[in-house]
């Protein structure tokens, strides 16, 4: 398939979501719809117990990881976070299936409220709150944000002549701001019927609501979200599409 990968640019580092895909066999462009700024490095951590990271951009933010921080346990949101906190150096890492809600409970039955605080690594924008979740749980969260993203000014040229051409057969959505960017920039490059001929693979319900006011009706959503369960779902419909 032909995909279209909307992911903030990686920069030198290789996007392992993109890295798979062309394993599989895709033709990847990529349009993203966020950049990133980093904006601050890691803070003081004195009285902490572990971290949190709830993105890979987070992580990337306060790289290099002083040893401090490498020796604290790291509960990440999901397996793709969890990777890149291990490549970077960190040795206790919790894993979690992809989501901020999910991650509270493990950290709720995995940490001690009385061990000390808990220091979750964060852009501006969040999709959970893990604070006011897991304050209620008895536990001191101080959420340090690092990053900021903001929306591009919309598609590369050559990457909306070939939207308006119908060469793309999906696009890859991970995150329901970059999904409500991505509606944003369809529309005001008028090409939403261009967009409704394509599939859209969304990491979760959340993303795949930020395309109602385009009316597409081809959205395949992961079973989880996470990048294996994407890369799954994307590879269904490959093998469902015609030769």
């Amino acid at each position: 398939m032909h995909l279209l990968l909307t992911r903030p640019d990686a920069g030198a580092d290789p996007d392992p979501l993109q890295t798979a895909l062309g394993a599989a066999g895709h033709r990847i462009a990529q349009a993203p719809m966020l950049t990133v700024e980093h904006i601050a490095a890691m803070p003081p951590l004195d009285g902490v117990q572990a971290l949190i990271a709830t993105s890979r951009n987070g992580l990337k933010a306060v790289a290099p990881i002083p040893e401090s921080a490498r020796r604290l346990p790291l509960f990440a949101v999901g397996p793709a976070t969890a990777a890149l906190g291990r490549a970077l150096g960190f040795t206790h890492v919790i894993e979690g299936p992809g989501t901020g809600r999910e991650l509270a409970e493990i950290i709720h039955a995995e940490a001690d409220p009385a061990a000390g605080t808990i220091v979750h690594i964060a852009g501006e924008t969040l999709a959970f709150d893990l604070e006011g979740a897991l304050g209620a749980q008895g536990f001191k969260v101080r959420t340090e944000v690092v990053y900021r993203t903001e929306p591009t000014s919309g598609f590369p040229p050559e990457v909306a002549d070939a939207f308006g051409q119908g060469a793309f057969d999906g696009v890859v959505l991970m995150s329901p701001r970059t999904a409500k960017v991505y509606a944003q920039h369809v529309a005001g490059a008028g090409l939403a019927a261009a967009a409704r001929r394509m599939v859209h693979f969304c990491l979760s319900d959340a993303v795949a609501r930020q395309l109602a006011s385009l009316g597409v009706e081809r959205v395949a959503v992961a079973r989880a979200p996470n990048s294996e369960e994407m890369l799954a779902l994307i590879a269904g419909e490959a093998s469902d599409s015609p030769k």
